[in-house]
């Protein structure tokens, strides 16, 4: 398997990403850094394959995306199922929230991401998840 995650490639655009953040991932970092949600650790901006998530969780195989206002074009729509499926065929479930749902919901959120820590967590430990599964008829690019 050639590899998946932090492609050396995108180390740059990765860097970039962390640098700019938007102001809800920003903010979202502040209560996921550190294992702060049910003690797991998340990672920021996280490469996998060709693909780049905002919040990454290794251990739950569990990617946060946060979306603005760009992905309710159906150009975007398009590509964020693209990227969802691929991304899935590794095992890695998408959680996603809108900048507004950050905003206005911070709360919620939390709550949400933590359900599915929780969830994700006792799933994969009952399944032995002690590495990456290669992915399900999925195509590595």
């Amino acid at each position: 398997m050639t590899l998946i995650f932090n492609r050396k490639k995108q180390k740059p655009r990765r860097q970039q990403l962390r640098n700019n953040a938007t102001r809800a991932e920003r903010l979202l970092w502040r209560y996921l850094k550190g294992a702060q949600v049910a003690g797991v650790k998340f990672r920021r901006q996280h490469g996998v394959g060709p693909y780049i998530m905002d919040f990454f969780s290794h251990e739950c195989m569990l990617a946060i995306e946060l979306d603005g206002a760009t992905h309710s074009s159906a150009a975007e729509i398009a590509h964020d199922k693209k990227r969802e499926k691929f991304i899935s065929s590794y095992g890695i479930k998408t959680v996603r929230f809108s900048n507004d749902d950050v905003y206005t919901n911070l709360e919620g959120v939390i709550a949400r991401i933590e359900e599915v820590v929780l969830e994700r967590r006792s799933g994969l430990k009952a399944r032995g998840h002690p590495t990456l599964p290669s992915p399900q008829g999925g195509e590595e690019r």
